[in-house]
Order: structure tokens, then C-alpha cells, then sequence
């Protein structure tokens, strides 16, 4: 698999995968992976030539990073690159109390309480050791401080400026101390990472669905200031929640719920556009937001080794540079997307 080494400030930076791996899937999200599939899963990336893998406390409630512990075991830590969160800290909690009830299934009885301190920060890092058995962690995430998650503008702000107050300054602690390499945000809305990359020295972003072949208001102003400031992209959410791999089917996901009859037909559109060029719309998805020079990888996750084997195929689809011509013509892209 092709690679793409990135070193903003010059500490010898990072190789990522053009694919990597994120772990949500593996938390039991939407439905209950056994351990052993899940292990089948990660071995699949593996074989496949994926090296870089996400996770979060809240991917199960730790049960993400746990089952990376039993996976990563075994392999040498130089072979691969790993980033994880903060801005969570997982409780001890009654069943019938635990996050994500409906979401996770069948997660450690665990409710999330926000704490993006400086002190918060440093306990989700150590926790996060703990659970993923390894002695180093390259990436350290703030994660969602983002409308999507906190409800509201005013919710989103408040928790920006706490972290820009305080758990700030331990993740630059950590990369100055060369603990980690990078810190950054792993964020559902580009214009919350605007806002961080504004006020402070972020060296990547982990952007969930906002950059894709459905979306790309982000070229507005976002990634050419990531151009600009040598700030990478790992790229989350390639298809949109599902849409843009299932195609627009009647109850395809977007954004975590079903789409609307606009995306419907939006995806509609572009699909048939595809077609004409006798590419798959999973196969454009996946490839487009790679085009961009300031994503360094993407992770569009899976919870069965056939999604993942099916990821790293769909990568070397050849897709024909006059699709690309045809979506900005047909005003489905922007005209200022990279397309080569």
C-alpha cells in the first residue's frame, strides 16, 4: 500500500498507510462483534497492508482499545502508527446507566463524563496505556468538542474554550516532551477545526464525513489553511455514514441517520455519473477525498474482514480523470477540488 510520510515540525514526523484503520466499528457500534471476528477484522487490515489505527475511550467504552491491545501484542512497535482521544473519562456506572445505550452494544457498564483539562487530558492518556498494553501512542486526539456532540453552538464553544484553557497545554506538553509526535482534534464539523487551528499550533485533525464526495465545503477555508500550516488530515467517514457505499437506497445512512430526500437525490446524480464512466460510486468515494495534498490518510473502518478487504480493493480502482471533469460540470463537485 502506498504511503505518505508527514513531518510538520520537524521531530522525524510519521508514515501513514493511504488506509488506515479507525476502530469504532470494533467498540460494537450499531451491533455486537464477537472477539474473535473482531480480531479476524484487525488481522484482515493487517494482511491488506493497512498500518495506522485509531481508537477512543468512547469506542465501546474501552472495549475498542482493549481488543487493539490483544491484536497489537505481537507486532513491533515501529511497524505501525496509533492515535487515540481524550476528552472523555470512562466511569465505573450501573448497566442500565452506561453510555451509548442503543449505539453500543454489549460495552463494559461505563458512562463518559467530558473533562478536557489539563488534568483530564494527562487521566484519559494514562487510562488509554493502560487499556491498549503498548509503550508508546503516537497521536493524541482532543475529541468532539463539536456542535454534533455538545448540542449547540454556545455548548461547542464552552468546551473549546476549556480545552484551549487548560487540556491544550498538556497535549503540547506531551509533544514538546516527545511523548507523542502530534496532537490535534478528532472533530465532526471542519469549522470547529478551523477555530482550533486558529488558536493554536495543531499539527493534524482526524475530520469525520466533512470532506467528501458529497461534501466539500470545507475547501472554503479549512484545507487551504491546513496547506498553509503543514496541517494534516486523517480523513474519517469516506462514505458519509453509508450513503456513499450503499448507494441511494431507501433508509441509506447519512450522518448517523437516515438520508434525506435532497442527499437522496444529490447521491443519485452522482452515482449515475459514475456509472456512465463504469465506476462504482463506493470506488469514487474512497478515492476522492485522497486526492486532496493535505490528507495524509483515510479510515473508513469495517467490522468483518470482507468490509476491510473490500476497502483496500476498492483503492486500486482506476477511475478515469474526465468522472472528476464530469461532477464539477454537472455542479456535483466543487471546481476547486483536487482531482489529481
Amino acid at each position: 500500500m502506498k504511503t505518505r510520510h508527514w513531518d510538520r515540525i520537524g521531530n522525524g514526523g510519521l508514515t501513514f498507510t493511504e488506509l488506515g484503520f479507525g476502530t469504532a466499528p470494533l467498540g460494537n457500534l450499531y451491533r455486537a462483534v464477537s472477539d474473535e471476528d473482531a480480531q479476524a477484522t484487525l488481522q484482515a487490515a493487517w494482511d491488506g497492508g493497512f498500518r495506522y489505527y485509531d481508537t477512543a475511550p468512547l469506542y465501546g467504552l474501552g472495549l475498542s482499545e482493549t481488543r487493539l491491545n490483544q491484536f497489537l501484542r505481537g507486532k513491533k512497535r515501529d511497524e505501525y502508527v496509533l492515535s487515540t482521544k481524550a476528552g472523555r473519562l470512562l466511569q465505573v456506572c450501573p448497566p442500565e446507566q452506561r453510555t451509548g445505550i442503543g449505539k453500543f452494544f454489549d460495552t463494559p457498564s461505563r458512562r463518559e463524563v467530558y473533562d478536557y483539562s489539563y488534568d483530564g487530558v494527562m487521566r484519559s492518556f494514562e487510562a488509554s496505556f493502560e487499556r491498549l498494553g503498548v509503550d508508546r501512542i503516537d497521536i493524541l486526539f482532543a475529541h468532539d468538542l463539536d456542535i454534533f456532540t455538545h448540542g449547540s453552538k454556545e455548548a461547542s464553544d464552552a468546551r473549546i474554550n476549556e480545552f484551549m484553557r487548560s487540556g491544550y497545554y498538556a497535549m503540547l506538553a506531551l509533544r514538546d516532551q516527545g511523548v507523542i509526535k502530534a496532537f490535534g482534534g478528532g472533530i465532526n464539523e471542519w469549522e470547529v477545526c478551523q477555530t482550533l487551528a486558529e488558536r493554536g499550533d495543531f499539527d493534524l485533525f482526524l475530520l469525520a464525513g466533512r470532506y467528501t464526495l458529497l461534501e466539500q465545503e470545507a475547501l472554503q477555508s479549512f484545507l487551504p489553511l491546513c496547506e498553509k500550516r503543514g496541517i494534516g488530515i486523517v480523513l474519517g467517514g469516506p462514505y458519509n455514514s453509508g450513503i456513499l457505499a450503499t448507494g441511494p437506497k431507501p433508509g441509506a445512512y447519512y450522518n448517523y441517520s437516515e438520508a434525506p430526500k435532497e442527499i437522496l437525490d444529490r447521491v443519485a446524480r452522482i452515482e449515475a455519473v459514475c456509472k456512465r464512466h463504469g465506476v462504482a460510486l463506493i470506488e469514487a468515494a474512497l478515492q476522492f477525498p485522497a486526492l486532496h495534498p493535505a490528507v495524509v490518510a483515510l479510515i473508513p473502518g469495517g467490522q468483518r474482514p470482507e468490509e476491510v478487504k473490500s476497502n483496500r480493493k476498492i483503492l486500486d480502482a482506476k477511475i478515469p480523470p474526465a468522472l472528476w471533469a464530469d461532477l464539477k460540470a454537472e455542479g456535483l463537485m466543487r471546481k476547486d477540488a483536487p482531482t489529481t
